[in-house]
């Protein structure tokens, strides 16, 4: 049942994605008279179908993608069988370039636009939840395994951030820091300042799925919140604070793990809080060096919530999704400069599919849908041929020169391009079944 919510979600959002761009270059071509003859959501053989006016709607059954199939124009389908002919008035071929470089735009265009809807509206519902930096340094940070490695301390306090002073625990290691080049965070361990410095192939480690979030934490009091079995045994109850240990403090719950690891197979006395008075409980803490509680933690329970009007949350969320689009623009050029592998960072069908989770949660399907419509924007604008950054670039020139590419070079270039992606489709697929596996 959990991987039929995964695939559900991805294949309901990839198909709002693309029917979304498709629909820009159909919407585009119409507007200016052009013929548009086939419109897919999905790469036939076709499923369904239904002609409207001179266009069929149709749904495929690969559904990893989607066309739109104008009327003189050389596309994917590499259907060239009338070029030779005069261009009939209602051909993508007989408009002015201008016009043709619109509808090249049309999907791109509408993509931005729906990523920036998505981000405004959860923006104006949700409202944001942070941990500030005060609150974060009041305590410091838990230096996890990764974090020890960069010469993260469990303790330290964060000052700045490349120089750059700020305000949210999220902005630590944001995919804007980690996509930026020469970045260093600023900490004050015991009075001292200390310079940590990040690796430029630093993001590669977060997309590891053994290693993500294995960097740093926050650092707080803490209480039994879930209880489980040996919990129970033990009498404890929700809120209670265990306040020693055989006489050990363990104020900060990364203080409590070391402790009983040490203490398994051991009987032990804990000291425990219970509504502000103090109480003794017994147990005995197994091979596994647990109690079996879940703890809360004060930090995150009076971490600031945000909310904005209408207003605010358009400036805001306009701003989230032309960051998100800037962050996977950085993204690339790491990748070209070789600072990040490919097999690392590029994510397919498969592995989007697990970023939507198992569990159907509104919230983050549209946060994934507004970030990958960006990306599907981005990612379109790539100047390769068979993309529509490719026809934008002939277009561009023709403009720019006067002088209209010829038929048979579009035709070839739209045939690289198609093995291109191809093989590019075939990579991520493959690359996803790896990392998933082995990675």
């Amino acid at each position: 049942m959990e991987t039929i919510i995964m695939v559900a979600q991805l294949l309901l959002g990839l198909s709002i994605l693309v029917g979304v761009h498709e629909w820009g270059h159909l919407i585009a071509a119409k507007t200016f008279g052009m013929r548009v003859e086939k419109f897919y959501i999905g790469f036939p053989p076709k499923v369904f179908g239904r002609k409207w006016g001179e266009t069929e709607y149709c749904i495929g059954a690969i559904p990893l993608g989607g066309f739109v199939k104008i009327s003189g124009m050389i596309d994917e389908s590499l259907d060239t069988k009338n070029l030779s002919e005069e261009p009939e008035e209602w051909e993508f071929r007989a408009k002015p370039a201008w016009q043709r470089l619109i509808v090249m735009l049309g999907g791109i265009i509408v993509n931005i636009i729906l990523g920036i809807i998505v981000f405004v509206t959860l923006t104006f519902l949700n409202g944001d939840q942070f941990i500030a930096k005060d609150q974060l340094n009041e305590h410091g940070i838990v230096a996890y395994d990764l974090g020890k490695e960069l010469g993260f301390q469990t303790g330290d306090r964060i000052i700045d951030i490349k120089g750059n002073d700020f305000g949210r625990f999220s902005d630590i290691l944001s995919a804007n820091v980690l996509v930026s080049s020469e970045v260093y965070i600023t900490v004050n361990r015991n009075g001292e300042k200390i310079k940590i410095d990040i690796p430029n192939n630093f993001i590669e480690k977060l997309s590891d799925k053994s290693t993500r979030g294995n960097v740093i934490g926050f650092r707080s009091p803490y209480y039994v919140n879930i209880l489980g079995e040996g919990a129970k045994k033990i009498g404890l109850k929700k809120g209670d604070r265990i306040a020693e240990v055989n006489g050990i403090s363990v104020t900060y719950f990364d203080e409590l793990g070391p402790v009983l690891a040490k203490l398994k197979d051991s009987d032990v006395t804990l000291n425990v809080i219970r509504d502000g008075n103090p109480m003794k409980f017994s147990t005995h803490i197994d091979s596994t060096g647990t109690i079996g509680f879940n703890p809360g933690l004060d930090v995150f329970d009076n971490r600031i919530t945000e909310n904005y009007g209408f207003g605010e949350s358009i400036a805001k969320g306009t701003t989230s999704a032309f960051n998100s689009l800037y962050i996977n623009a950085k993204g690339i050029g790491k990748m070209f400069s070789g600072d990040v592998s490919p097999t690392k960072s590029l994510s397919g069908p498969i592995r989007i599919a697990t970023m939507f989770g198992t569990d159907w949660d509104w919230t983050r399907f549209w946060t994934l849908v507004g970030l990958l419509s960006m990306v599907l924007a981005f990612m379109n604008l790539l100047p390769i041929p068979a993309l529509d950054g490719g026809h934008v670039v002939f277009l561009s020139w023709e403009i720019i020169t006067g002088r209209k590419p010829g038929e048979k070079f579009l035709e070839n270039a739209q045939k690289v391009g198609m093995i291109l992606l191809l093989g590019l489709m075939a990579f991520v697929i493959f690359n996803d079944i790896f990392q998933l596996s082995f990675g």
